[in-house]
């Protein structure tokens, strides 16, 4: 587990190539919000999380990359579901604040045409 990381993990570093492309600028990781966003939009209020289907449990039942381990249940349900509830305590936290949030999935990258059409809908009251 030493060896996986938090930020610029290959779907971030996709997404973000993708939101550049569609001609958006971002910041990245800021500190100062709950849960430090991937992408962070200040004029428009907006940020971007992008998770990795397996650590956050995408809650999709279709989503093949969201299975459980099968040894070690008894550390890796606690650990998943940590994840998940963190990651809804930050959504709220952040909504408060009048943010709106996407949160963009692992294996939603498989379809990039699709992807840039719900980004650009989110983002499309920025410009």
């Amino acid at each position: 587990m030493a060896r996986v990381r938090g930020k610029d993990t290959q779907p971030e570093v996709s997404v973000r190539k993708l939101v550049f492309a569609l001609g958006y600028r971002y910041r990245l990781h800021a500190r100062d919000l709950p849960g430090c966003p991937d992408m962070v939009f200040r004029k428009g209020k907006k940020v971007i999380f992008v998770h990795g289907c397996f650590w956050h449990r995408h809650p999709a039942a279709h989503c093949a990359l969201a299975r459980l381990p099968k040894s070690r249940l008894d550390f890796w349900l606690p650990k998943l579901e940590g994840n998940r509830a963190r990651d809804e305590r930050n959504m709220r936290a952040l909504r408060r604040r009048g943010w709106k949030v996407l949160t963009v999935w692992e294996c939603q990258l498989k379809n990039t045409a699709r992807l840039a059409v719900v980004i650009g809908r989110f983002l499309d009251a920025e410009r």
